[in-house]
């Protein structure tokens, strides 16, 4: 075997590899036709971010069976491309939890006590202790955006300040928040009483600008700011005004929306510290990193999941045929559960009836894991790593079967979420004619067939001119439905209206369907 390292790592990587028997050839700074011309002479390539895995150079690597990457982001390697080519992507996430949760320790001090300002005054010839009047950490409360690898490890140093710890993150459990040492409570109950504030959360469509004008209005007057997390989950010009205008105390940056960055006020402010990603910088970091990727190499090569694969493995062949077709099913089931869900999630129990319940279910339920988890975590989750992450979150995990029919259904696969906040149940059946149906969502039946666009699921009670009401909002903002279902338990009774709408609603759209008389709840989803 043979594995091109096409970006500088740490040693270890290629000796590891080289201990196992395996080549590793090092060649730095190619252009795309220069590894296209040669990666088919290759099984592994390792990359950082520098070099771009594009659709040309997968097509070219015809013996290729994986692509690590040394670090966490993967954005330079095309994942749909790799998938197509039967190319399994590799990263390293966990390797610098630490550097980077002391990072962004270094930079709440830094910030907080004016450290780079003092610094620089000193090496310039001043001595002015009264110009850098700085404030302790004991006392202050702490709130952290993503309780994931990183912002465990932040909250479980920052309690050794004798801090208060609060935190948001959807995708993780009050035990894992009780475990850490931080109280999970809202976004918005964060943003109003933290005096310093950190993100650790992936950039999503449900994070990018995640901090913007009106939330930090709603901050604390004075508070301060970190983001050693990702570049475009801060609003940089409205940062700026906020500093400017006082309401915001200073702020530490480690990244930006644009790397490397563009010249920016905040850079010159006196109350803003940044540097330039410095987060997995670190010798420890570096080798760790190195170290994973080469042991994943290894276990893909030699027939072992491997742990943490960032695209969708192959079905095994040996249950491919009956197996594949409930794969859309049972993502679809996760997905949709999750965005149905309210609270921090507990426990999740996958159920399989039916002669779905006759197969090897394990790679069904880890799909059903994946669709639930995918969205609230930097890593891409899949049915390699789904179970562990749960696990890391402490969300517990039960998996079902039972062989006998729920008529009128062959074959069902269900998802019931017990969560702070209550319980969520979603149910959903293979068709003869192999399509996936949503049949049953929180006890109502339904028959929705997952297509694009979005979703409108409405709660609301039973009356004439509901439906009416519905429809004049939506065409009058030029929405418009695809289809349309009822769904009740009564009449004039609870109900469930699920409609499919070819435009995303806008928030005062959804606000204006949730303050009709009768209306108890609107989401949009996707599927």
């Amino acid at each position: 075997m043979h594995v091109l390292i096409a970006d500088p790592i740490a040693p270890e990587g290629a000796e590891i590899l080289q201990a196992r028997g395996i080549e590793a050839d090092t060649r730095i700074g190619l252009t795309e036709d220069e590894l296209a011309a040669i990666i088919g002479d290759y099984a592994g390539l390792i990359v950082r971010s520098e070099t771009q895995v594009t659709p040309r150079v997968l097509a070219a690597a015809t013996r290729l069976q994986v692509v690590g990457r040394a670090g966490v982001g993967f954005d330079n390697i095309n994942l749909d491309a790799a998938t197509d080519h039967g190319v399994i992507v590799v990263n390293a996430p966990s390797s610098n939890t630490i550097s980077a949760a002391e990072h962004t320790l270094a930079m709440i001090l830094s910030v907080a006590r004016h450290v780079p300002q003092a610094h620089s005054s000193l090496a310039g010839g001043e001595w002015n202790r009264r110009k850098f009047l700085g404030t302790e950490l004991r006392g202050k409360t702490l709130g952290i955006i993503g309780l994931g690898r990183i912002g465990s490890e932040v909250a479980r140093r920052a309690a050794a300040f004798d801090m208060r710890i609060i935190g948001f993150d959807p995708f993780v459990a009050e035990e894992h928040g009780r475990h850490v040492g931080a109280e999970i409570i809202s976004l918005d109950a964060v943003l109003e009483q933290s005096d310093i504030l950190t993100l650790h959360t992936p950039v999503t469509d449900a994070t990018r600008s995640l901090i913007g004008e009106d939330e930090l209005a709603r901050m604390k007057r004075g508070a301060l700011l970190i983001n050693c997390a990702r570049g475009g989950l801060i609003d940089e010009d409205a940062l700026h005004r906020a500093i400017e205008d006082g309401h915001i105390g200073g702020a530490a940056l480690d990244v930006f929306l644009k790397e490397p960055p563009e010249a920016s006020p905040l850079f010159h402010h006196p109350n803003v510290v940044v540097t330039p990603h410095l987060g997995a910088s670190t010798e420890e970091a570096q080798s760790n990193v190195a170290r994973e990727v080469a042991e994943q190499i290894i276990d893909v090569f030699e027939g072992r999941a491997p742990r943490y694969a960032v695209n969708a493995p192959l079905v095994p062949p040996e249950t491919a045929a009956e197996v594949a077709p409930y794969i859309p099913l049972a993502l679809v089931v996760g997905r949709l559960a999750s965005q149905m869900a309210d609270g921090q999630p507990e426990r999740l129990s996958v159920s399989f009836r039916g002669t779905v319940a006759e197969l090897s279910t394990d790679i069904l339920a880890a799909t059903v894991l994946c669709g639930f988890l995918q969205t609230g975590t930097e890593m891409r989750i899949n049915i390699v790593n789904a179970g562990i992450e749960a696990q890391r979150r402490s969300i517990h995990v039960q998996q079902h079967k039972d062989t006998d029919q729920a008529p009128p259904y062959t074959n069902l696969v269900s998802l019931d979420v017990l969560t702070s906040a209550g319980e969520t149940a979603v149910s959903a059946t293979l068709t003869e004619r192999g399509q996936a149906e949503i049949v049953r969502i929180n006890g109502y039946h339904v028959d929705i067939v997952p297509t694009g666009g979005h979703w409108l699921v409405i709660n609301h009670t039973d009356r004439p001119g509901m439906l009416g009401a519905i429809g004049t909002i939506t065409g009058a903002n030029n929405i418009n439905i695809a289809s349309l279902q009822v769904n009740r338990e009564s009449v004039r009774g609870p109900a469930l209206t699920v409609v499919n709408i070819d435009e995303a609603p806008a928030p005062e759209h959804i606000a204006a369907l949730a303050g009709l008389d009768g209306v108890d709840g609107v989401r949009v989803v996707n599927l």
